[in-house]
């Protein structure tokens, strides 16, 4: 299905959002590494910590990217608004308020897909996105949905299971949505969500199928 709108105005938002936010992007990135660096020094509070600074990363591309700048040329923006609040909302009542969210570092095809996802997401994507010929501040930052959809998709594999299936939803939905870009437009950064989704998936199921059989043991 084609977007009911041109490649040029797609680029033009990510350029008068780059342009009006700087440098907070800069700051955006510092908060993905603190949330990181919470998962191999842990303290107490900081699985709170970790889900708070992903409730806030989606809140702000809720309200600011969708409901303040992509509004402006795709009307679907108020639904995907709504969207990310949810995702933020899921982030801050579990991992916030119930404190359910325990990120540990793990070993095993779990560290290794969130590790991948979180360099893809931080270091690759934007590398990528230059040597693709899109070029700042005409490029999807970090703290924009794609590579933020990434690195939320990493963090959630350092997840301890049971991981809560309702911080999965969003991300994995994002990840279908906006992959369409890369097939619209050529945004060959972003084919990578397909495979964050793929692997969003698994973690749910494989966290879930662990869990379900200690039940069954114990």
């Amino acid at each position: 299905m084609n977007p009911p709108f041109t490649q040029q105005a797609f680029f033009e938002v990510f350029r008068l959002y780059n342009e009006a936010v700087w440098p907070l992007q800069l700051a955006f990135n510092a908060l993905a590494l603190a949330a990181l660096a919470l998962v191999f020094v842990r303290r107490g509070g900081s699985g709170r910590a970790v889900a708070a600074i992903l409730a806030v990363l989606w809140a702000w591309m809720g309200i600011v990217y969708h409901l303040v700048y992509f509004r402006e040329i795709n009307p679907a923006a108020m639904l995907f608004g709504a969207l990310f609040l949810a995702g933020a909302a899921a982030f801050a009542w579990a991992g916030v308020v119930r404190g359910r969210l325990h990120f540990v570092p793990t070993g095993g095809a779990a560290g290794a897909v969130g590790s991948a996802l979180i360099v893809y997401a931080l270091v690759v994507y934007p590398l990528l996105a230059v040597l693709i010929g899109h070029g700042y501040p005409a490029m999807p930052t970090f703290g924009l949905p794609c590579p933020t959809t990434l690195f939320t998709l990493g963090m959630l594999a350092y997840l301890e299971p049971p991981r809560p299936r309702a911080v999965f939803v969003v991300p994995i939905l994002w990840s279908l949505v906006g992959a369409q870009a890369a097939l619209a437009f050529g945004m060959l950064e972003d084919f990578g969500l397909v495979l964050a989704g793929i692997a969003g998936l698994w973690l749910v199921f494989q966290g879930r199928t662990k869990s379900d059989e200690r039940s069954l043991v114990s």
